[in-house]
Protein backbone atom coordinates (compact mmCIF):
# COMPACT_ATOMS: atom_id res chain seq x y z
CA UNK A 1 0.00 0.00 0.00
CA UNK A 2 1.53 3.30 -1.03
CA UNK A 3 1.93 6.12 1.38
CA UNK A 4 0.54 6.30 4.87
CA UNK A 5 -2.76 5.65 6.57
CA UNK A 6 -5.09 8.20 4.99
CA UNK A 7 -8.16 6.41 3.70
CA UNK A 8 -8.68 8.58 0.61
CA UNK A 9 -5.14 7.67 -0.46
CA UNK A 10 -5.86 3.97 0.13
CA UNK A 11 -9.17 4.22 -1.72
CA UNK A 12 -7.55 5.83 -4.77
CA UNK A 13 -4.84 3.15 -4.80
CA UNK A 14 -7.41 0.35 -4.55
CA UNK A 15 -9.27 1.65 -7.59
CA UNK A 16 -6.07 1.66 -9.60
CA UNK A 17 -5.24 -1.86 -8.46
CA UNK A 18 -8.64 -3.04 -9.67
CA UNK A 19 -7.97 -1.43 -13.05
CA UNK A 20 -4.54 -3.07 -13.40
CA UNK A 21 -5.30 -6.61 -12.27
CA UNK A 22 -3.00 -8.34 -14.78
CA UNK A 23 -0.04 -6.16 -13.80
CA UNK A 24 -0.74 -6.85 -10.12
CA UNK A 25 -0.66 -10.60 -10.80
CA UNK A 26 2.76 -10.23 -12.44
CA UNK A 27 4.11 -8.31 -9.44
CA UNK A 28 2.68 -10.70 -6.84
CA UNK A 29 3.96 -13.66 -8.87
CA UNK A 30 7.49 -12.30 -8.42
CA UNK A 31 6.92 -11.92 -4.67
CA UNK A 32 5.73 -15.51 -4.43
CA UNK A 33 8.75 -16.79 -6.37
CA UNK A 34 11.13 -14.92 -4.04
CA UNK A 35 9.37 -16.17 -0.91
CA UNK A 36 9.24 -19.76 -2.17
CA UNK A 37 13.04 -19.89 -2.32
CA UNK A 38 12.89 -20.56 1.43
CA UNK A 39 10.48 -23.48 0.95
CA UNK A 40 7.24 -24.21 -0.85
CA UNK A 41 5.22 -25.17 2.25
CA UNK A 42 3.07 -22.24 3.38
CA UNK A 43 2.63 -23.81 6.82
CA UNK A 44 6.36 -23.59 7.59
CA UNK A 45 7.27 -20.58 5.42
CA UNK A 46 5.58 -17.56 7.02
CA UNK A 47 6.75 -15.13 4.33
CA UNK A 48 5.25 -17.31 1.61
CA UNK A 49 2.02 -17.65 3.60
CA UNK A 50 1.82 -13.86 3.85
CA UNK A 51 2.33 -13.34 0.10
CA UNK A 52 -0.13 -16.11 -0.85
CA UNK A 53 -2.73 -14.42 1.38
CA UNK A 54 -2.07 -11.18 -0.51
CA UNK A 55 -2.46 -13.03 -3.82
CA UNK A 56 -5.80 -14.49 -2.77
CA UNK A 57 -7.00 -11.11 -1.52
CA UNK A 58 -6.35 -9.82 -5.06
CA UNK A 59 -8.29 -12.77 -6.57
CA UNK A 60 -5.20 -14.32 -8.14
CA UNK A 61 -6.07 -17.75 -9.62
CA UNK A 62 -4.85 -20.74 -7.61
CA UNK A 63 -3.03 -22.32 -10.58
CA UNK A 64 -1.10 -19.06 -11.09
CA UNK A 65 -0.13 -19.07 -7.41
CA UNK A 66 0.95 -22.71 -7.58
CA UNK A 67 3.05 -22.13 -10.69
CA UNK A 68 4.82 -19.16 -9.09
CA UNK A 69 5.59 -21.24 -5.99
CA UNK A 70 7.07 -24.02 -8.11
CA UNK A 71 9.22 -21.55 -10.04
CA UNK A 72 10.56 -20.05 -6.84
CA UNK A 73 11.21 -23.46 -5.29
CA UNK A 74 13.09 -24.59 -8.41
CA UNK A 75 10.50 -27.16 -9.45
CA UNK A 76 9.87 -25.22 -12.68
CA UNK A 77 12.28 -23.11 -14.72
CA UNK A 78 11.98 -19.46 -13.80
CA UNK A 79 13.78 -16.12 -13.66
CA UNK A 80 16.05 -15.25 -10.75
CA UNK A 81 14.81 -12.01 -9.18
CA UNK A 82 16.70 -9.71 -6.81
CA UNK A 83 15.17 -7.37 -4.25
CA UNK A 84 16.30 -3.76 -4.67
CA UNK A 85 15.19 -0.45 -3.17
CA UNK A 86 15.59 3.20 -4.12
CA UNK A 87 15.06 6.42 -2.20
CA UNK A 88 14.65 10.00 -3.26
CA UNK A 89 12.63 13.18 -3.22
CA UNK A 90 9.60 13.89 -5.36
CA UNK A 91 7.95 17.24 -6.12
CA UNK A 92 7.74 19.64 -3.12
CA UNK A 93 10.36 17.61 -1.26
CA UNK A 94 8.08 14.62 -0.70
CA UNK A 95 10.06 11.60 0.53
CA UNK A 96 9.68 8.52 -1.68
CA UNK A 97 10.84 4.92 -1.24
CA UNK A 98 10.62 2.41 -4.10
CA UNK A 99 10.80 -1.37 -3.60
CA UNK A 100 11.41 -3.54 -6.65
CA UNK A 101 12.10 -7.10 -7.77
CA UNK A 102 14.23 -7.33 -10.89
CA UNK A 103 16.30 -9.60 -13.09
CA UNK A 104 18.19 -6.56 -14.45
CA UNK A 105 19.23 -3.95 -11.90
CA UNK A 106 20.62 -1.56 -14.51
CA UNK A 107 17.27 -1.46 -16.34
CA UNK A 108 15.29 -0.93 -13.16
CA UNK A 109 17.60 1.76 -11.77
CA UNK A 110 17.47 3.63 -15.08
CA UNK A 111 13.67 3.51 -15.21
CA UNK A 112 13.32 4.67 -11.60
CA UNK A 113 15.84 7.50 -12.08
CA UNK A 114 14.03 8.68 -15.21
CA UNK A 115 10.67 8.70 -13.40
CA UNK A 116 12.09 10.87 -10.61
CA UNK A 117 13.85 13.26 -13.00
CA UNK A 118 10.84 13.77 -15.25
CA UNK A 119 8.61 14.48 -12.26
CA UNK A 120 10.86 17.26 -11.02
CA UNK A 121 12.29 15.11 -8.23
CA UNK A 122 15.65 13.47 -7.75
CA UNK A 123 16.86 9.99 -6.86
CA UNK A 124 19.15 9.94 -3.84
CA UNK A 125 21.36 7.46 -2.02
CA UNK A 126 19.78 4.65 -0.04
CA UNK A 127 19.12 5.91 3.47
CA UNK A 128 18.45 9.51 2.46
CA UNK A 129 14.75 9.25 3.39
CA UNK A 130 14.40 5.74 4.84
CA UNK A 131 14.99 7.05 8.37
CA UNK A 132 11.68 8.93 8.10
CA UNK A 133 9.63 5.70 7.87
CA UNK A 134 8.77 2.75 10.09
CA UNK A 135 8.01 -0.70 8.70
CA UNK A 136 4.69 -1.88 10.10
CA UNK A 137 1.84 -4.28 9.42
CA UNK A 138 -1.31 -2.47 8.32
CA UNK A 139 -4.78 -4.00 8.13
CA UNK A 140 -7.77 -2.04 6.84
CA UNK A 141 -11.29 -3.27 7.65
CA UNK A 142 -14.38 -1.81 6.00
CA UNK A 143 -16.65 -0.20 8.57
CA UNK A 144 -20.33 -1.19 8.48
CA UNK A 145 -23.30 0.16 10.42
CA UNK A 146 -23.67 -2.96 12.55
CA UNK A 147 -20.13 -2.71 13.93
CA UNK A 148 -19.65 -1.40 17.45
CA UNK A 149 -16.45 0.63 17.50
CA UNK A 150 -15.49 -0.20 21.10
CA UNK A 151 -16.13 -3.90 20.55
CA UNK A 152 -14.04 -3.97 17.38
CA UNK A 153 -11.23 -2.10 19.14
CA UNK A 154 -11.18 -4.66 21.96
CA UNK A 155 -11.05 -7.55 19.47
CA UNK A 156 -8.24 -5.88 17.58
CA UNK A 157 -6.16 -5.15 20.67
CA UNK A 158 -6.81 -8.62 22.11
CA UNK A 159 -5.49 -10.04 18.83
CA UNK A 160 -2.18 -8.29 19.53
CA UNK A 161 -2.42 -5.14 17.41
CA UNK A 162 -0.24 -2.16 18.23
CA UNK A 163 -2.71 0.60 17.31
CA UNK A 164 -6.34 1.07 16.24
CA UNK A 165 -7.75 4.04 14.32
CA UNK A 166 -11.47 4.43 13.61
CA UNK A 167 -12.25 6.51 10.53
CA UNK A 168 -15.54 7.28 8.82
CA UNK A 169 -15.38 4.42 6.31
CA UNK A 170 -12.81 2.03 7.71
CA UNK A 171 -10.97 0.79 10.78
CA UNK A 172 -7.19 0.92 10.40
CA UNK A 173 -5.08 -1.47 12.44
CA UNK A 174 -1.32 -1.22 12.90
CA UNK A 175 0.90 -4.09 14.03
CA UNK A 176 4.57 -4.82 14.42
CA UNK A 177 6.07 -6.76 11.52
CA UNK A 178 6.55 -9.74 13.84
CA UNK A 179 2.89 -9.82 14.94
CA UNK A 180 1.32 -9.04 11.55
CA UNK A 181 0.49 -12.60 10.50
CA UNK A 182 -0.88 -13.68 13.88
CA UNK A 183 -3.06 -10.55 14.16
CA UNK A 184 -4.33 -10.92 10.59
CA UNK A 185 -5.11 -14.62 11.12
CA UNK A 186 -6.92 -13.90 14.41
CA UNK A 187 -9.08 -11.16 12.86
CA UNK A 188 -9.83 -13.35 9.85
CA UNK A 189 -11.03 -16.10 12.21
CA UNK A 190 -13.23 -13.50 13.92
CA UNK A 191 -14.96 -12.99 10.56
CA UNK A 192 -13.57 -9.60 9.56
CA UNK A 193 -13.26 -8.84 5.85
CA UNK A 194 -10.14 -6.93 4.87
CA UNK A 195 -9.93 -4.06 2.41
CA UNK A 196 -6.18 -4.61 2.56
CA UNK A 197 -3.61 -6.36 4.74
CA UNK A 198 0.06 -5.69 4.04
CA UNK A 199 3.46 -4.95 5.45
CA UNK A 200 3.95 -1.27 4.67
CA UNK A 201 6.17 1.69 5.48
CA UNK A 202 4.52 4.45 7.49
CA UNK A 203 6.15 7.90 7.68
CA UNK A 204 6.86 9.47 11.06
CA UNK A 205 5.90 12.86 9.63
CA UNK A 206 4.00 13.93 6.54
CA UNK A 207 4.56 16.67 3.97
CA UNK A 208 1.35 18.53 3.15
CA UNK A 209 1.04 19.36 -0.56
CA UNK A 210 -1.38 21.58 -2.46
CA UNK A 211 -3.48 20.36 -5.41
CA UNK A 212 -0.85 21.24 -8.02
CA UNK A 213 1.92 19.42 -6.15
CA UNK A 214 -0.42 16.51 -5.38
CA UNK A 215 -0.98 15.96 -9.09
CA UNK A 216 2.77 15.96 -9.74
CA UNK A 217 3.45 13.54 -6.89
CA UNK A 218 0.66 11.24 -8.09
CA UNK A 219 2.10 11.26 -11.62
CA UNK A 220 5.45 10.14 -10.19
CA UNK A 221 3.78 7.36 -8.18
CA UNK A 222 1.77 6.22 -11.21
CA UNK A 223 4.86 6.21 -13.42
CA UNK A 224 6.78 4.12 -10.89
CA UNK A 225 3.92 1.69 -10.29
CA UNK A 226 3.47 1.18 -14.03
CA UNK A 227 6.95 -0.39 -14.11
CA UNK A 228 6.65 -4.19 -13.90
CA UNK A 229 9.77 -4.35 -11.70
CA UNK A 230 8.36 -2.01 -9.05
CA UNK A 231 6.49 -3.72 -6.23
CA UNK A 232 5.66 -0.88 -3.85
CA UNK A 233 5.98 2.88 -3.65
CA UNK A 234 5.87 4.58 -0.24
CA UNK A 235 5.73 8.33 0.33
CA UNK A 236 5.03 10.90 3.03
CA UNK A 237 2.79 13.22 1.03
CA UNK A 238 -0.43 14.31 2.66
CA UNK A 239 -2.81 15.09 -0.18
CA UNK A 240 -5.65 17.60 0.11
CA UNK A 241 -8.94 15.98 1.13
CA UNK A 242 -10.52 16.91 -2.21
CA UNK A 243 -7.70 15.24 -4.20
CA UNK A 244 -8.94 12.05 -5.85
CA UNK A 245 -5.66 10.79 -7.30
Amino acid sequence: MSGHSKWHNIQAKKGKIDAKRGKIFTKIGKLIAIAAKDGSNIETNSKLREVVAKAKANNMPQDTITRAIKKGAGELEGVNYEEVSYEGYGPSGVAVIVKALTDNKNRTAGNVRTAFTRSGGNLGANGCVGWMFQTKGQIVIERTEDMDEDEVMMQVLDAGAEDFDAQDEVFEITTTVEDFISVRDALEKDGFKFVSADITMIPDNVTAVDMEAAEKVQRLIDKLEDDDDVQDVYHNAEFPEEFEG
